[in-house]
């Protein structure tokens, strides 16, 4: 019987929180104002803190009612700034309270209030806007639908500490990627709010500081603006560096470090000045310090990796700072088994965020790693890195590893790595796999990894070969995505040199002719450029060369005129006289350059074109045709003679250049011989 009693009992205890609810909602709708009034202040004592309230009183109807005497003209002040209030409370809810809320259109009627005369109310409208804008669920490009709503921000900044605190808050939070940072930049966000960094409420400063810090980033205009501006007589990269002091809250230290690590990417600020060197980089080498916060050590390294990602003497610097390699290892033990955390809330939410910590030492030794051998070897020797990588690759957290693998990628520039420690944990096996099934980012970058384990020198080259390589980059070689086509024509490229006669015919054929010539006609001259020392790679050693050719020669003359008919730059048609000349290395190869009148006519022309390299470019096929000591090479020399190549040799030998001088009297002295 107990099991007949229980659902109308849960029932009951349904209908008696909604009922209690419900007269909440019921008293909205009353007719005298000042019931209405008590009602709204009651709504707002009831919600704070109580979810259960705030989600029962969305789903009875609260909201349109609320938003409906907020903007009612008849409506008293005190009662729409207390709506104001209640929707405020409604929305630092659950995520689903604030989709609730932006069914009802909330924002719109929200930014009307702001035209009111009254602060009060202004600032509660704001602060509701403020708890709107800052949850994930809200789309940014809502405060950027009608041109006015900026400007009228902009113009309420002066009115009080809350309204710079929520406005702050709002555009920092909404200012994603360059378009937005230009529309807040042209209505003067730069102007109006760099007197906040100095204001005498912390929390005003503070916003202020973060507005600048997603204006500035990744923006030269920005910084170079910022660089110039001055509060009080002082430049705001003084201001800034003042911020960065051990004796202000962490938060401050790390958004001013923010900000003067984008003012110096930007070019704003050199990589060598004082504020930089002495103050951002020791600052956030700080934050990566055991005893900060999980949150705070992230964004701290993941800032520094953006700080010194180009800047060798940064790198060098950064990494005998505070021991910070062996610091970053404790990123992987975290939270270790003998954790000082003991606020279990603390606990449960750094196990859930450990992966970020890992994500951002992958990112910093990446940036640490990017040039300096004697660095690599550092982190290479620290503590299971190797293993710690190759277990990012495979980690779920698709941001830990794409981290993982740029660390990879930057350590593999390490010749000395590729030949020992690549080679003792078997990498390439877990990046082949990474390679068969990612996002594009992840690809990218795993594909560039991948050109550097396919070098000559790379002890992974052979086993990399025989795991399906060669399909697998042919494939990338189709792909719309332009870094993958040419990381997957570099991999190749790198692979046929001083290859086997096998693996060049299997490249061959994996690549197909028609795939060969849409690479050779693409319009990124990166991918032509890898396409052709493709091709040059391929077309080495004399067997290899009469192989190739008896196969695919037809094709590949037909390639050769297409790109030195084509409007092409120098380094292009220098490369395609290269292969030109190995072809004419051949021994029976070269006849197919002999039998073509088009092509000598062609290199009789770059003999005499007027950049030296081409000259010497199309010098090198012709002493390999008239080259004496091989079969033929009467014949050939005769012919060349009676198209004037000789003629043009004299001249050369005349030349001011040393190298083409030296040349062209080599194959002068080929007819003499």
């Amino acid at each position: 019987m107990a099991c007949v009693l229980e659902a109308p009992l849960r029932m009951s205890v349904l209908s008696e929180v909604t009922a209690s609810s419900r007269h909440y909602v019921d008293r909205l709708f009353d007719l005298d104002p000042q019931k209405v009034l008590q009602g709204v202040i009651d709504m707002k004592n009831a919600v704070i803190g109580n979810n259960k309230q705030k989600a029962n009183l969305i789903v009875l109807g609260a909201v349109p009612r609320l938003l409906y005497l907020l903007q009612q003209e008849t409506s008293s002040t005190e009662l729409r700034t207390e709506c104001a209030v209640v929707l405020g409370s409604l929305a630092m809810g659950t995520e689903n309270n604030v989709k609730s809320l932006l069914d009802c259109h909330i924002i719109p009627a929200l930014l009307q209030g702001l035209l009111s005369p009254d602060l009060k109310f202004i600032e509660a409208c704001l602060r509701c806007l403020r708890t709107i804008f800052i949850s994930p669920v809200t789309p940014e490009d809502l405060l950027y639908t009608d041109a006015t709503v900026i400007s009228h921000l902009m113009a309420l900044l002066s009115r009080s500490r809350y309204t710079q605190e929520y406005i702050c808050q709002i555009f920092s939070h909404c200012c994603k990627g360059p378009d937005h940072q230009t529309i807040l930049f042209n209505h003067g966000a730069v102007q109006n709010i760099a007197h906040l960094l100095v204001s005498t409420s912390y929390k005003v400063r503070m916003q202020a500081l973060k507005c600048f810090s997603v204006l500035a980033f990744e923006n030269p205009q920005v910084s170079m603006t910022l660089v110039n501006v001055s509060v009080d007589g002082e430049l705001l990269p003084q201001i800034f560096v003042k911020m960065l002091q051990r004796d202000k809250p962490i938060e401050m230290q790390l958004t001013s470090a923010k900000c003067l690590t984008s003012m110096c990417r930007a070019g704003a600020i050199r990589t060598d000045d004082p504020c930089i060197v002495l103050k951002t980089l020791p600052c956030l080498v700080r934050m990566c310090s055991k005893d900060r916060l999980l949150e705070e050590r992230v964004e701290g390294a993941e800032t520094l990796a953006y700080l010194i990602e180009t800047d060798v003497e940064l790198q060098r610097m950064a990494s005998i700072t505070d021991h910070l390699i062996v610091m970053l290892a404790d990123y992987f033990k975290y939270p270790s088994s003998v954790s000082a955390i003991t606020d279990i809330k603390r606990l449960d939410h750094d196990l859930k965020h450990a992966h970020e910590l890992r994500q951002a030492a992958f990112k910093l030794y990446a940036s640490l790693g990017a040039n300096d051998e004697d660095i690599r070897k550092k982190i290479i020797e620290t503590e299971n890195m190797m293993d710690r990588i190759v277990n990012g690759l495979s980690e779920s957290s698709i941001k830990v590893r794409l981290a993982a693998v740029r660390c990879l990628h930057s350590l593999s520039r390490s010749v000395q790595q590729l030949r020992t420690s690549f080679q003792d944990h078997a990498v390439w096996k877990p990046l082949m796999k990474v390679l068969q099934n990612a996002p594009n980012e992840i690809l990218v970058v795993a594909s560039s990894t991948l050109c550097n384990l396919l070098l000559e020198f790379s002890p992974s080259k052979e086993p990399i070969l025989e795991s399906g390589a060669i399909e697998l980059l042919c494939s990338l070689t189709q792909s719309e995505n332009l870094a993958l086509r040419v990381n997957g024509i570099w991999a190749l490229m790198n692979m046929a040199f001083q290859a086997e006669q096998k693996i060049k015919s299997d490249i061959l054929r994996g690549l197909s002719t028609e795939q060969l010539f849409q690479l050779l006609s693409d319009s990124d001259v990166n991918v032509l450029m890898k396409t052709l020392g493709l091709l040059r790679n391929l077309l080495s050693t004399r067997p290899h060369i009469d192989y190739i050719m008896s196969t695919h020669g037809k094709q590949i003359m037909q390639a050769v005129t297409l790109i030195l008919e084509g409007e092409h730059n120098i380094e292009v048609k220098e490369q395609t006289l290269c292969i030109l000349a190995n072809i004419a290395d051949g021994t029976t190869a070269k006849e197919l350059i002999m039998t073509n009148d088009d092509i000598l006519q062609k290199i009789k022309y770059y003999m005499s074109h007027s950049n030296a390299k081409l000259q010497l470019a199309a010098m090198f096929c012709i002493s390999n045709l008239i080259w004496n000591e091989e079969e033929g090479s009467q014949e050939r020399q005769d012919k060349l003679r009676d198209m004037g190549i000789v003629d043009i040799l004299h001249k050369l030998s005349q030349s001011s250049d040393p190298n083409l001088c030296d040349k062209a009297k080599t194959a002068l002295q080929q007819y003499l011989a």
